[in-house]
């Protein structure tokens, strides 16, 4: 029997939107509208808030602890290891990771993740051609020990998914949107920045907290001045990604051994 579980990255001390994951639509953190739909999920065993042991996170975890929900604190800035060390704490064989600024992310998905997972095997499965945001990825846990092991970098903050996708380390698959499903352009359906946030009010006003992403596409068909809040920022997201990206550079032979 395997353990699957969801791991949800979370941090309040973030530059561009400070405490986003605690701000509040209709008086209720955005973070828990996340927690309750991807509590959806009907494949996974455990959905742990995985965040730092610094003190700004403490508000965090005194509302984690309110609510009864599952936490592990770890490394602040080396990402990697905070998802390796978790899975080790609560013995988990694969996981879902969700980054907090994902607020749509879809519990659909999360089971597409693991049903892929089980008729593959693979180490590391992702998204390609949905909207930034709305899918997770699946890591094996063996692959979170080996590429631990490997990485030099101890900042993996911005571009952890990378050293799976561009090492040439583990077998990668990657799910693809139906093609009968017309994506708009520069859909972004993420939370880094305050027009993010004011999407978001309007999307959780419109369709409520428990939508899949028909209904998204649905929803900006009818009104396309809502991708007009976003326009422009998913530039400003990539030239601050390409800044910050991690070094992806792995130790040679000798230092391995």
């Amino acid at each position: 029997m395997m353990n699957y579980d969801i791991f949800l990255l979370v941090r309040l001390d973030s530059s561009r939107l400070p405490k986003k994951a605690m701000k509040e639509i209709n008086k209720k953190p955005i973070i828990k509208y996340l927690i309750n739909r991807l509590n959806r999920s009907k494949k996974v065993r455990n959905l742990v808030v995985c965040t730092t042991n610094k003190q700004s996170d403490d508000q965090l975890v005194n509302f984690l602890e309110e609510e009864n929900i599952k936490y592990f604190r770890g490394s602040e800035h080396d990402i990697l290891v905070r998802l390796r060390d978790a899975t080790i704490f609560f013995k988990s064989d694969f996981v879902v990771v969700v980054d907090g600024d994902d607020i749509y992310t879809d519990p659909y998905f999360v089971d597409m993740i693991i049903d892929e997972y089980e008729k593959t095997r693979a180490d590391y499965i992702a998204d390609d051609g949905f909207p930034h945001g709305f899918v997770p990825v699946g890591i094996t846990k063996n692959a979170l020990e080996k590429i631990c092991e490997v990485k030099i970098s101890k900042n993996t903050e911005t571009g952890y998914r990378e050293f799976f996708t561009q090492t040439n380390l583990f077998n990668c698959r990657y799910l693809k949107p139906k093609n009968n499903i017309m994506i708009p352009k520069k859909l972004r359906l993420t939370l880094d920045y305050e027009e993010d946030f004011m999407l978001a009010k309007e999307i959780y006003k419109i369709l409520g907290n428990y939508f899949h992403l028909e209904d998204i596409i649905t929803l900006f068909k009818k009104q396309p001045k809502l991708i007009e809040i976003i326009e422009g920022i998913d530039e400003r997201w990539k030239l601050n990604f390409d800044k910050n990206i991690t070094d992806l550079t792995l130790k040679s032979l000798e230092e391995k051994k």
